[in-house]
Formats: C-alpha cells, structure tokens, sequence
C-alpha cells in the first residue's frame, strides 16, 4: 500500500510544519482543498489522505523533515487518528474534528454543513461517486477511554456545538478522558467542523495551536487579551 497522499498542499516559503489529514466517512481528499489551500498559506505542508485508515498518513508524516509533525482527522477520519495514537507515538501531536461515538448515524448533507459552499462539493462528490465509500469496520470505531487516557501527545479537538451526530457535550465528555486536550466548539456549528460556515475561524484557531505547538509549549500563550493579564 502506497504510503503517499491524494493531495498535497505545499507552502510557497519555508515551512513550519507537516499536516496529515485523513478523510471521513464517503469523503475524498478533495473534499479538503479548502482546508489545506489555507493552512499551507500559513507555512505547514498539508497531505490528505482518503480515510479513514491512519497507518499511510502516519508513515508519510514520519518521512518528513519539518516539524511538528501533526496527525488530523475528520469524523471517523478522527477516530483512526485517535486509535493511531493510543497505540504508540505516530505524531508529535493530533488535530480532530467531528468524531463520532456512534458509526449508525451517517449523517446527511445538511446535517454536516451549512456552508453553501461545502454543500456544493459534496453534492460534486456524490454525483462523482456511483457507489458509497466503504468503511472498514477496524478503523470505524471509536477508541474506548481507557484507550484515550493513553494518548500521550497534545491533541485539539473541533467540534459543532449544534452536531446531530455526535452531540456536543458528548464529544467533550469523552474527549476529556485525553490527558492533553484543548476542545474548540464552534458556536451553532454542524458536524464537518472544518468545512462549516465558520471554517474561517477554525482554520485561524488550528494557526495559532500550531504556532503555539512549535515553541515546545502549546499552553504557552503568543498572543493574550491585555485585560486578561491586568485581571
């Protein structure tokens, strides 16, 4: 099996890091264009993987030579990521958005997105795509906590706070089994976290966890509000 990603974003000056980003559930790494177009103008190389299998994203990243070498992964694309890691250091650090605790509810078109937009790449998608992709029943599920408490690098996680799919306080619940987690919850948001109508944010809030992962001290804040300090 070919190690190499569907598409790869490159920046066009020095690099400050590598991004590999496995799919979700009937997506194709097109479905992330958007995503690496913009991450990649911040300075990090981003490869997309069809999902949801980590083990080619997790060998690719470990053939690059710019760090830190981070592990994204979008619905059951995030529990690939998650399970890669409770299993042993893959990555210097993980992104995931939309997980899924429960692989029943497939959800439709309008309960992933609200973005105009994204709508009109999935509905490009679908009529690409004669037959649903099929998800291997060993990637699809979600790891159990205890396998989440062994998760030993920073992970951030995006999730809507209006997710169909996974509830948002469900997400958080079992997201905090994770020693090492930042949960973003994007306000009235729906399921492809990273492709909503508040994609923008996201993409600017994954920047500033990425900026503050290379100086060795995620939780060493870059940037603060002055009235925070003089609290």
């Amino acid at each position: 099996m070919s190690s190499d990603p569907t598409i790869v974003f490159t920046p066009a000056a020095r690099v400050r890091g590598t991004l590999a980003m496995i799919a979700g559930r009937d997506e194709t790494a097109a479905v992330y264009r958007r995503f690496g177009l913009r991450i990649s103008a911040d300075g990090y190389t981003v490869g997309v993987f069809d999902g949801p299998d980590a083990a080619a994203a997790a060998a690719w990243l470990g053939e690059q030579p710019e760090g830190p070498r981070v592990l994204v992964g979008s619905d059951t694309g995030a529990s690939a990521v998650l399970t890669a890691l409770a299993q042993g250091d893959v990555a210097d650090a993980a992104i995931v958005a939309g997980i899924v605790v429960d692989t029943e509810h497939t959800p439709t078109d309008a309960e992933r997105t609200a973005c105009p937009v994204h709508l009109g790449v999935l509905a490009e998608q679908h009529a690409a795509v004669r037959e649903p992709a099929v998800v291997p029943a060993a990637a699809a599920g979600f790891p159990d906590v205890a396998d989440l408490a062994a998760v030993s690098v920073p992970v951030l996680a995006v999730h809507g706070g209006a997710d169909p799919v996974t509830p948002f306080a469900q997400a958080r619940s079992v997201l905090s089994a994770i020693p090492d987690v930042e949960t973003v919850e994007t306000v009235d948001g729906l399921h492809d976290a990273l492709n909503d109508q508040t994609h923008r944010s996201v993409a600017a809030s994954i920047v500033l966890w990425l900026e503050r992962l290379r100086t060795g001290d995620v939780h060493a804040p870059i940037v603060r509000h002055a009235e925070d300090v003089n609290a």
